[in-house]
């Protein structure tokens, strides 16, 4: 197996179960009914994190196998599947390009569906929709799910206030919207159509209130075990994140969740 260290380790993992969004059931729903999901099926979730689209995933399938790179995340998973009572979730170290190891083990035609939730920038896309399309069932495929834009990265006074303190704290601009944008969409959807599937899209959108501790916990969840403060020096970070964002006083974050679809005939 092929294992890439992306920054997820350690408290990051801890941080990321606690702060990261989980998908709405809309969206689990969805994903559902575009590939008829049911009690037989297999469905492997690709980039799983900790667990926040793999759970409710295998609540309506006979198993899940949450794949992802980062050892501390998959002992976090491990834990939430234990506390939540979901016994029929697999986990498995490895990346987008352990896919043909997944068919040795599964066998062909034998999965579902594959999901991506806010992993694709991670990965190869076009090599990784060509290797799932001999996984597959038919009217099976890949679905690709973004769980809306970086914190930094809202449009909102408080936001961008949040981002020019970042961006002064790291040295470096904040561009890079994970996949969420609409050149990344639009990409995705091409890369699709390469390989050979029926591309359907739908959305879900709501909006979180937000509050400092999850404010600076998103942050942490995002930086990376290499730029995580120290615990000695959080209390600063966090201070200085509640005076920049103190004039606008109502945090709400506009989640707007894509998801594509890939189907095979």
């Amino acid at each position: 197996m092929v294992t890439v260290e992306l920054g997820f380790s350690g408290e990051v993992a801890d941080f990321y179960h606690r702060y990261r969004h989980g998908y709405p059931g809309a969206v689990i729903d969805a994903l559902a009914g575009a590939f008829g999901l049911n009690g037989q099926d297999v469905v492997v979730d690709l980039g799983c994190g900790t667990g926040q689209l793999a759970l409710p995933m295998a609540r309506r399938v006979r198993a899940v196998v949450g794949v992802d790179p980062a050892p501390d995340m998959l002992r976090r998973a491990r834990q939430a599947a234990r506390d939540l009572a979901v016994p029929n979730v697999s986990w498995m170290l490895g990346a987008d390009t352990d896919i043909p190891a997944l068919r040795g083990l599964l066998g062909d035609r034998s999965a579902g569906a594959v999901t991506v939730g806010q992993a694709l920038h991670w990965m190869s896309p076009a090599d990784l929709f060509r290797s799932v399309v001999p996984l597959v069932r038919a009217g099976g495929g890949i679905a690709v799910v973004t769980n809306g834009t970086p914190l930094w990265l809202q449009d909102a006074d408080w936001s961008r206030a949040l981002r020019g303190y970042l961006e002064r704290w790291l040295d470096t601009r904040l561009t890079f919207a994970c996949g969420t944008d609409e050149e990344s969409q639009r990409r995705y959807q091409e890369d699709l159509d390469r390989a050979g599937f029926e591309v359907l899209s739908t959305t879900v959108d709501y909006v979180a209130d937000l509050d400092l501790d999850q404010l600076v916990g998103g942050v942490y969840s995002a930086l990376g075990a290499t730029r995580l403060p120290a615990p000695d020096q959080r209390p600063a970070f966090a201070e200085q994140v509640r005076v920049t964002v103190a004039p606008h006083e109502h945090f709400s974050e506009h989640v707007h969740v894509a998801v594509l679809v890939g189907k095979v005939q």
